[in-house]
């Protein structure tokens, strides 16, 4: 799925004693690695988009499984980018890129040979972990060997570049590969390139260290992974074993355990990873919510946006990468553009105008009736999706860095890009229960009103119970699958239409936090009425 950088290059947080070891100059090859690093972390982010629907007729997984595919990566690769970060200052910037990528490459492994969903589900999650080492320890790498302002620009500038190329070039891969073979071949593509980032990081990267001053939070972050693994499972699992049941009871009672356990810790850790202090400040607070509301309503959209066109319409993986190429083109067209607004108008107005535009391209797409397959159709709301998310990716880190102090900018940074994240992978457990359960709803009852035989109408119900309304969508019924077609189409489309409700609103509400606590007046107008007073 579409996505915005799971790490981003204002949010690493140096230490403030020098570098015990660090190149004295960026070396080529050292760049070279490191935007190979951040270039294959960000393709396996993006990777599944494209092949959703593939993925879930070629193993039958439910529409929990496949939430669990997308999210297997993206939860280690939102909690654990920042405790990468200080293992890459304590032990090695370099040893973290070639682990992360031998890591990865073993998770591509695994995912390549799957032949059931928990297999596919564990290379995930093995993958995520290496992106979330990739991540800190690439851009860490790049800005030790840039000793000068204009040295560290173009550094990174060049990893910045290395990312946008990742996330266009995965939905274009796993497409093109597997519309002439098996989805496993997009996985088995991308160990591939993780193998030779490896050997890139071995042979070409400079070692480089900085542990004076950095020491692991490891109450927090066991404490955080644990409240949002459990979260997520409350959240995807709930359709399927039920609201009520001990299990997603227990997780929900278990993730706020967890949560207070995680505040708790930080209070009282002297290297903590998240700084409670800074949620005092209100503008703080708001920008973080905003980043946690409106990251999840775009990257929930975007998982709308590959079920309708993998799943429910069932369109070939290459067909279903161009909406999603679209999309991620926009942003480097337009970036320079971008970078003079975010000078000229600052912040506030970027993330005003751009979470409205995602909100009325997720309204627009809803709109477009679902037989609608054709690019032509889509093309508005995709064009203004890609629009938004640049004015919302350029800024929404300068909106949290701009209002605390000078001191604080590296964790601010650093708890914006934490935050997001969270919102990101929250965007497809929440878009999947609640579409899941308004199609299961709808199918219950049309199942019933439905000229089918006793029979018939047990194996669909049967099916139904056993794998939720994708599993019918999918299952291969002989004859009744044609009497069922009609029915799934429409209560899966109407779901994941009805859901595209949230998102929108979702987008909504952080274009108003940020218009009450960023404002919308350009920043020159804005200072120019200050000095006239």
């Amino acid at each position: 799925m579409v996505s915005s950088p799971a790490y981003d290059p204002t949010a690493y947080d140096p230490p403030a004693a020098a570098p015990s070891s660090a190149p004295a100059v960026l070396r080529p090859g050292t760049l070279v690695a490191g935007c190979l690093a951040v270039c294959l972390a960000q393709i396996g982010l993006v990777l599944p988009a494209a092949i959703n629907g593939v993925i879930q007729r070629s193993l039958g997984t439910s529409g929990a499984e496949l939430t669990w595919i997308s999210d297997a990566f993206l939860v280690p690769a939102a909690v654990l980018a920042l405790t990468f970060g200080v293992v890459g200052d304590l032990y090695g910037r370099k040893k973290l890129l070639v682990g992360g990528a031998l890591l990865a490459a073993v998770g591509y492994l695994v995912s390549a040979t799957a032949d059931s969903a928990a297999q596919l589900i564990t290379g995930q999650a093995l993958s995520g972990i290496g992106a979330a080492a990739l991540f800190p320890a690439s851009l860490a790498v790049i800005i030790a060997g840039t000793p000068t302002p204009a040295a560290r620009a173009r550094g990174l500038a060049s990893w910045t570049t290395a990312l946008s190329l990742g996330a266009l070039i995965a939905p274009l891969l796993s497409g093109a590969v597997v519309e002439h073979t098996s989805f496993h071949w997009a996985f088995a593509a991308t160990g591939v390139l993780a193998l030779a980032t490896a050997v890139a990081a071995w042979r070409l990267t400079t070692e480089s260290s900085a542990p004076e001053g950095r020491s692991l939070d490891w109450p927090g972050q066991i404490t955080i992974a644990l409240a949002l693994l459990a979260l997520l499972y409350g959240i995807i699992q709930g359709p399927t074993d039920g609201w009520g049941s001990v299990t997603v009871v227990g997780s929900f009672v278990l993730a706020a355990v967890m949560l207070g356990a995680f505040i708790a810790a930080e209070s009282r850790s002297k290297s903590p990873m998240l700084r409670l202090e800074l949620f005092r400040n209100p503008a703080f607070s708001a920008s973080a919510a905003m980043a946690v509301i409106g990251m999840f309503g775009f990257l929930g959209g975007a998982y709308d946006l590959s079920i309708r066109l993998g799943v429910i319409q069932h369109q070939s993986p290459l067909r279903a990468a161009i909406p999603f190429l679209i999309i991620q083109a926009v942003t480097p067209l337009i970036w320079p553009l971008l970078v003079r607004l975010l000078q000229r108008v600052g912040p506030g107005p970027m993330l005003v105008t751009g979470f409205v535009s995602l909100a009325v391209a997720q309204l627009w797409l809803r709109a477009v009736p679902v037989h609608e397959t054709g690019i032509p159709a889509l093309l508005g709301p995709l064009v203004l999706n890609g629009v938004g998310f640049g004015l919302v990716v350029a800024a929404i880190t300068a909106a949290a860095v701009n209002v605390v102090a000078p001191h604080l900018t590296g964790m601010a940074a650093a708890t914006t890009s934490l935050v997001r994240d969270l919102g990101q992978t929250l965007g497809p457990a929440v878009v999947g229960a609640v579409a899941l359960a308004v199609a299961t709803d709808q199918l219950t009852g049309s199942l019933g009103t439905a000229a089918l035989t006793p029979a018939e109408h047990g194996t669909a119900t049967a099916v139904l119970e056993g794998g939720g309304p994708l599993a019918l969508h999918t299952a291969d019924l002989g004859p009744l699958s044609a009497k069922l077609a009609p029915l799934t189409e429409r209560a899966l489309a109407d779901g994941y239409a009805d859901v595209l409700l949230l998102t929108a609103g979702a987008c909504v509400t952080a274009a108003v936090i940020a218009a009450v606590f960023l404002g919308v007046r350009p920043r020159a107008a804005a200072q120019l009425e200050g000095s006239r007073s």
